[in-house]
C-alpha cells in the first residue's frame, strides 16, 4: 500500500528528517502539512531528532506564511489515530492559517472537532 505522504510532493521546505507542503484539501489558504520523512503514524512514536526537526520546519513555516499570506492567528494541530480523526496514516502536523471572520464564531478553536464542546465559554 502506497502512502501519499510518502510519495514525492512539491517539497515546500526541508530538514534532515522532515518535510513541509501544502496540503492538497486546504481548510484555509495556505494550508501547510509538515510530516516526518519517516513513515510513521503515531506522533508520539517519532524520535527526538525527528520532533524537533518538525518543530523547527513548523517555525519556518509560520514565518513564511506570515510574509506571504499575511493570516490573523494561526491553528496547529495534530491526529493521532483513528477515533480523533486520522484518515491518513503518516503523522502530519496541520498549520492553518486564520483570518478575521473566516468563521462566525471562533470560540473554542480546536475544540471544534467535538461541536457541542467548541463554545465552552457561553455555558
Amino acid at each position: 500500500m502506497t502512502c501519499i505522504f510518502c510519495e514525492t510532493h512539491d517539497v515546500l521546505f526541508e530538514n534532515d528528517t522532515a518535510k513541509c507542503f501544502f496540503d492538497h484539501y486546504p481548510v484555509s489558504k495556505g494550508h501547510l502539512l509538515i510530516v516526518p520523512k519517516r513513515h510513521e503514524a503515531n506522533f508520539f512514536e517519532l524520535s527526538s531528532q525527528e520532533k524537533h526537526d518538525m518543530d523547527e520546519l513548523l517555525e519556518h513555516s509560520k514565518t513564511y506564511l506570515d510574509e506571504h499570506e499575511h493570516p490573523d492567528a494561526y491553528n496547529v494541530g495534530i491526529n493521532v489515530g483513528k477515533a480523533a480523526g486520522q484518515t491518513v496514516f503518516h503523522c502530519h502536523v496541520h498549520l492553518i492559517p486564520r483570518y478575521t471572520n473566516d468563521v462566525e464564531n471562533p470560540i473554542g478553536g480546536v475544540r471544534g472537532v467535538i461541536p457541542q464542546k467548541q463554545h465552552y465559554q457561553s455555558k
